[in-house]
């Protein structure tokens, strides 16, 4: 049973004041007794109500009719065609989307819950960076309904909305295997987050079953950002016998690895998860998947919850494609 989120009329009654006192005391107004606004601000902490944001709401209990989202880094198209897709979700049933960026950082992260909260927003789109989602939870309770975008949490049982990214990789890797490449190195981002271990988890499937245990020193994690993934594929070709084809875990680090492979007469072939643009021009094979149906089937489950719906936590995963192109390159036939 949710907790809902104290009120300014609850805070009154527990400090024996009327409302438009309690107001006076969070907008800071002069002409009210120091033990009386003692007496209220220890109400509200006992409640724990936030002074700002229901001075700016007096209406007791009143939500804005936004919703807020919180996904990585916004210069990601990835992130843009979720918000995309969540806004044409959100247009018609009257609501805006305001989005923030956690820049992958979890204290970040956690301050944008507090700020989107404090705005009364109705609900919660979220991309996490955090492995404690304790805060989120919380605020679950008291009644502001979150949606998990991508990655699902491990903590909580929540909704969410995520793609199918172990057979995504188990696609790409089994292409290649086709191929005759026997030497796959894997660049992938950063090991905390949850689809950069279920894409490691359908790597590993595959190359367990095709080469036994010598798979492991060709995978390279922790590159977030396109120069991180530039060094990683560095370090892969410097190996004495370097993989003849590489794997990238998402668009960004797929940026990072063509740097370094463009114009290398030996260059690996190369399949990236994540379509982006101009990936059909450059050739790029590529596990696609649709952003904009990431955003719109999350922004309809938060719609629902947002009207009432108190069923158990719903999972979608949703389906992902391989899409071959030049990068993927000819069947080798000398492969080791």
């Amino acid at each position: 049973m949710s907790n809902p989120r104290p009120t300014l009329q609850a805070v009154a009654e527990r400090s024996g004041v009327s409302m438009k006192t309690v107001s006076r005391v969070v907008n800071g107004e002069r002409y009210v007794a120091a033990d009386t606004a003692a007496r209220v601000l220890a109400a509200a902490e006992e409640l724990g109500f936030r002074p700002n944001a229901l001075a700016r709401e007096f209406r007791a209990g009143a939500r804005s009719a936004t919703i807020g989202l919180i996904t990585g880094d916004v210069a990601n198209p990835f992130y843009s065609r979720i918000a995309r897709g969540a806004e044409h979700a959100l247009r018609d049933p009257g609501y805006s989307l305001l989005s923030a960026s956690n820049d992958e950082e979890p204290a970040r992260e956690r301050t944008l819950v507090t700020q989107l909260v404090d705005r009364r927003v109705s609900g919660l789109l979220v991309v996490s960076a955090d492995d404690d989602h304790a805060q989120l939870d919380e605020e679950r309770r008291r009644g502001t309904p979150v949606v998990f975008l991508d990655r699902a949490p491990t903590d909580v049982d929540a909704d969410t909305v995520v793609l199918d990214n172990a057979d995504g990789m188990r696609q790409a890797v089994g292409h290649l295997l086709e191929r005759g490449h026997r030497r796959i190195g894997l660049v992938g981002d950063l090991s905390r987050l949850s689809t950069h271990r279920e894409r490691i988890d359908g790597f590993r499937d595959v190359m367990r079953q095709a080469v036994g245990g010598d798979w492991e020193r060709y995978v390279r994690s922790g590159s977030h950002d396109v120069r991180a993934a530039a060094e990683a594929t560095t370090s892969l070709l410097a190996e004495a016998d370097p993989p003849t084809a590489i794997v990238t875990t998402n668009n960004r680090i797929t940026t990072g690895a063509l740097g370094v492979l463009a114009g290398r007469p030996d260059a690996p072939a190369l399949v990236g998860f994540d379509d982006f643009d101009l990936a059909d021009v450059l050739g790029i094979t590529v596990v696609a998947h649709d952003p904009d149906e990431m955003g719109r089937v999350g922004a309809e489950e938060l719609l629902a919850r947002i009207g009432g719906d108190d069923a158990p936590a719903r999972h979608h995963v949703l389906p992902v494609r391989l899409v071959v192109r030049r990068s993927s390159g000819a069947p080798v036939t000398t492969a080791s």
